[in-house]
């Protein structure tokens, strides 16, 4: 593997040393472009959105592990943020992707032309989510999925009130930062979209400020980033007698607990309770970026007049991306991945009872390890890079470990994942 990464980095510096040559570049000025690393131009080029970023450099990725130009191997146990369930490179979205790039890829924007893999995908997807579920406006990411479902919801009911959560994540563009409860993200950006109402998440009292003013109200019905925050199934079940009472629509944000992430294929099975609109995205392309916005065709209907093209996306529903979105899902109801997710979730239980881990929250392959402070949380995430883990702590939880690793992860490779975070915990809190 060493070898094989010395050849091709000897081989892109001959093509460098080539064109620089032809150029009549100066061979100094060759060898200082040669010696700068990725790492450094990672620095210098991309942008950034913190000042310590983990630095692991990725030569390559399979299965649950993640490895580096040198060899080193690194467990994934956060699925690069709940997106991998069916772990990284699988051979059938690969072999997706490659067949369906081979026959086109972009053609036209969203909504124009027949493209068998969204057909596809969009035909499994309302198989599996029933009647009320069954019309799909694929877009390209998690917050597009969010910006889409509120404007929705504003144009079919012909409300303006939205009510979200304190605490809560729906994304980083500007409609989506409007209706996430978390305050530290907001900073700096406003004002936000007005008539915004954030009520308590888990609080029956406060669902009495839905009202016939209330366009819709968008929910995680597990809280991720404020630290894995299971929604009380009563809440839930309030939650849309409520919306139903008031001609509300209910949104179930399920970008992060989708895709058997909670031991269930989507959360909102376990719940019984059916959202009027529901969001997709990370897990849904099997690594490909992809999301979706679902709804009963009464409803998204209305996007298609006055005005027409009501919502629109070059990209959004992408050729290559719906092949791997339906491999990923025909891998994972295939495999019975699903099914597999409890006794993996007990063996966490089980493995986590230990007296210096102060919480442990969760469903399915979905927890947060609570050790107390972001200072204690740090150094934990830092320690396991170094011994080979990668995990990390929450946006609005930061002292707590994320744990979210892909569906596929073997107990084996589990007990190995959990037995290296356990020791660092040992050694730095």
């Amino acid at each position: 593997m060493l070898h094989t990464y010395r050849f091709l980095r000897l081989k892109r510096i001959l093509y460098i040393y080539t064109f620089f040559k032809k150029a009549g570049v100066p061979a100094l000025v060759f060898l200082f472009c040669t010696m700068i690393s990725n790492r450094e131009l990672f620095l210098r080029l991309v942008a950034q959105t913190s000042d310590d970023p983990m630095m692991v450099e990725v030569e390559r990725a399979e299965g649950v592990y993640l490895y580096g130009p040198d060899g080193k191997s690194y467990l994934d146990m956060i699925s690069g943020i709940a997106v991998s369930n069916v772990g990284h490179c699988a051979p059938e979205v690969v072999l997706a992707v490659q067949q369906q790039a081979e026959k086109y890829m972009h053609t036209m924007v969203y909504g124009e032309f027949v493209l068998a893999p969204q057909v596809q995908l969009a035909e499994k997807l309302a198989g599996l989510l029933g009647d009320r579920l069954d019309n799909i406006y694929f877009v390209n990411s998690g917050s597009e999925a969010v910006e889409g479902a509120l404007k929705l919801a504003k144009k079919f009911t012909g409300r303006s009130e939205i009510i979200t959560f304190h605490k809560s994540y729906h994304g980083s563009t500007h409609g989506a930062l409007s209706v996430t409860g978390t305050t530290s993200l907001r900073e700096g950006y406003g004002p936000f979209l007005e008539q915004v109402l954030f009520l308590n998440f888990n609080s029956g009292s406060d669902l009495l400020k839905i009202t016939d003013q209330t366009a819709c109200v968008i929910v995680e019905p597990i809280q991720g980033e404020a630290g894995v925050v299971e929604g009380f199934p009563c809440f839930l079940l309030a939650l849309r007698e409520r919306c139903t009472a008031t001609e509300t629509l209910l949104i179930f944000d399920e970008i992060q607990t989708g895709f058997g992430r909670t031991g269930s294929l989507f959360a909102h099975y376990r719940y019984g309770v059916q959202p009027d609109i529901l969001l997709l995205a990370k897990s849904m392309g099997g690594g490909m970026p992809i999301g979706a916005f679902i709804s009963r065709k009464e409803i998204m209907q209305v996007l298609t007049n006055n005005p027409v093209l009501g919502h629109i996306t070059t990209f959004g529903g992408n050729p290559v991306t719906c092949a791997a979105g339906l491999a990923s899902l025909n891998k994972i109801i295939d495999e019975d991945l699903v099914a597999k997710v409890p006794a993996k979730e007990q063996l966490i239980r089980q493995l986590l009872d230990h007296p210096k881990i102060l919480e442990l929250r969760g469903r399915g392959l979905m927890f947060a390890v609570e050790v107390g402070g972001f200072e204690q949380a740090l150094k934990v995430v830092k320690r396991c890079k170094n011994m080979g883990l990668i995990t990390d702590w929450f946006l609005n939880c930061d002292s707590a470990i994320r744990l979210a690793p892909p569906l596929i992860i073997s107990e084996d490779e589990l007990e190995e994942g959990l037995r290296i975070l356990v020791q660092a915990i040992e050694e730095e809190c």
